[in-house]
This record gives structure tokens, C-alpha cells and sequence, in this order.
């Protein structure tokens, strides 16, 4: 028997203005995958899962179901039909989740990508990173019906990274800025993220395209160049956020909170009800952080929050 456990972070995806094409890790909390291979062979499926833990009873037990799991059994399928390397042996998964479920924090993402980590470290390292980010986007299809790569592929690769294009997918990494330290917090309610796209409008004027465009194009620059200037006037979301910022209470004043605080912008992680912001020194960002934080408790409706000050991961998912 062999045991390996993987690690992945939370992500942030859309970053304002890249919706469903840019997303970056932080370097903390993540979720945890231990995977144990024997040379048992089980009728059924290759792979169980024994024991999920923090999800508070919600994520199934199902292989088949699970994204953990998942995205395992679609890495075996690959590595036979692909790589010619047979499996006859089981794989038994734990899943140990520190990330909140509906967050907007990449939760089902880390937990793809800590678990593909795990198995490719299990089978010798067949595939590349870049190759593993395909398994963790069908996972991401599992766990809320869309195969989007803003979360699974920095989840997998770190850094920022830019999705060009779904057909065929190419992903483009991005440095981060040496002192760009991300404020993520995380209010004690739920956004589905189904809900969410659900407000999102069918059609934008072209007007509002342009706009969106050029504070993507702006933003990579940004990044490429360490303009944090440049970087807070890019973080503008005219698409997304006006339809979901009413569903996060207390969004406008956490908003304000941070920008206040020295932030260089601020916007929806993801599909909410997180928020992050970006600041220019680790200093300002634990401001920034506590600011948001207050602001969420003296909303209407008095949210309690969790909150987090990092850098932006380089690393992406590996094994502990």
C-alpha cells in the first residue's frame, strides 16, 4: 500500500473583469486529498471514497458523483487509453474539506486539483500540470453543471491564469506582482453558484463588451508590468457584478470598506458571497481585511466573516 496526500488553495475566479477567462490562488486554506493505492482489485468502481470530513454531511460518497473522485476516475481513464498504463490496484480517497462549500472561493476546484496531485504522484507522474487542469475542468462540470477553467486551472498551475480559449483550451500563466497580496473574505451565507449565473443577462450591449474588453486587456498589463495603479483601475466589472452584488448583503459598504482602507480594487470572488481585494503591501491588505470584515458585521444583516491576507500562489496544487 502507498499513501500520498495533495494539497490545493482557494482561487478566485472572474477577477472583476475577466469573467470565466482569469483566475489566481492564494496560498491559504486550501483542501486536503489523501489518496492510498493497494493492488486489491474491487469489482465496481477503482475508486471509493472512505471519509469526507468539514462538509458538514452535504458532499456525496458516490465516486461517480463526487469531484474528488471524479476527477480520479477520469485521470485512470486517461493514463490507460493515453499513456498505456494499465491499473488493476484500488484507490481509496479521503477528502478532508477546509474550504466553505458555495463560497466563491474555488472549494470544488481544490478539491479536484489536490486529488489529481495525489493521483498522479500515485502513478509515477504520467501527466503534466497542464495536462491535469482538463480532468479538474470536468469536475468543475460535475459540481455546478459548467466545465469553466477560472478556478481549476490556477487551482492546478498557480499564479494568475488567463483562459483564451475553451476549444481547444489554452491557458496562459501570468506573474503575479512581487507585492500584490490579495484581502479574501468570506461572509457566513451561501451563493449557489447556479443562482448566480442564473441573474447574469443573455445578451450585453456592444458598448458594454468594449468596456469589459479593455479592462482585461488593461489588467494583464497590470500584472505584467507591476502597474498596481493600472491593476486597481482595471478592476471594474460591468457585466457581472451590477446582477450579483445585490445578492451579497452588505456588498456596496464592504466594497467602499475596502477601498477606504487603501485597496487598490475590489470586487466578487468567484460567483460570491466571497470578496476579495487586492493591495500593494502585506500591511495595508490585513487593513483592508479588517475593514471588510466590520463592514460585513454592521450590515443589515449583521454577516459574521472569515478572513484571509495572501499573497498570490505560485506553487498551485502539490503534494504535502
Amino acid at each position: 500500500m502507498k499513501t500520498v496526500k495533495g494539497f490545493a488553495s482557494a482561487t478566485v475566479g472572474n477577477v472583476a473583469c475577466g469573467f470565466d477567462v482569469l483566475g489566481f490562488a492564494i496560498t491559504e486554506p486550501g483542501d486536503e486529498v489523501i489518496l492510498t493505492l493497494s493492488d486489491e482489485i474491487q469489482s465496481g468502481s477503482p475508486v471509493s471514497i472512505t471519509s469526507i470530513t468539514g462538509d458538514g454531511g452535504a458532499l456525496p460518497l458516490d465516486p461517480k458523483k463526487n469531484t474528488s473522485s471524479f476527477v480520479v476516475l477520469k485521470f485512470l481513464e486517461y493514463i490507460r487509453t493515453q499513456k498505456q498504463i494499465e491499473f488493476t490496484g484500488h484507490i481509496s480517497l479521503e477528502l478532508k474539506k477546509h474550504l466553505p462549500l458555495s463560497s466563491g472561493m474555488g472549494s470544488s476546484a481544490a478539491s479536484a486539483a489536490a486529488a489529481l496531485v495525489a493521483a498522479n504522484e500515485l502513478m509515477g507522474h504520467p501527466c503534466s500540470k497542464m495536462e491535469l487542469v482538463h480532468f479538474a475542468i470536468e469536475g468543475e462540470r460535475v459540481a455546478c453543471g459548467s466545465a469553466h477553467a477560472d478556478n481549476a486551472a490556477p487551482a492546478i498551475l498557480g499564479n494568475f491564469v488567463l483562459i483564451r480559449s475553451y476549444t481547444p483550451l489554452d491557458l496562459i500563466t501570468i506573474p503575479s506582482p512581487e507585492h500584490l497580496y490579495c484581502s479574501l473574505v468570506h461572509p457566513h451565507t451561501e451563493l449557489r453558484t447556479s443562482y448566480a449565473r442564473s441573474v447574469l443577462p443573455a445578451s450585453i450591449p456592444l458598448k458594454t463588451a468594449t468596456q469589459q474588453w479593455g479592462n482585461v486587456g488593461a489588467l494583464v498589463t497590470g500584472l505584467l508590468t507591476s502597474d498596481y495603479d493600472l491593476i486597481g483601475r482595471s478592476l471594474v466589472d460591468v457585466i457581472a457584478e451590477p446582477k450579483r452584488a445585490p445578492l451579497i448583503p452588505g456588498f456596496f459598504d464592504v466594497k467602499q470598506a475596502a477601498l477606504d482602507s487603501g485597496a487598490l480594487g475590489c470586487s466578487i470572488a468567484g460567483s460570491g458571497p466571497s470578496l476579495f481585494a487586492f493591495s500593494s503591501s502585506e500591511k495595508t491588505a490585513l487593513e483592508v481585511g479588517r475593514a471588510m470584515k466590520e463592514a460585513f458585521l454592521h450590515s443589515k444583516a449583521r454577516l459574521e466573516s472569515d478572513m484571509w491576507v495572501s499573497p498570490i500562489c505560485k506553487e498551485g496544487a502539490r503534494i504535502l
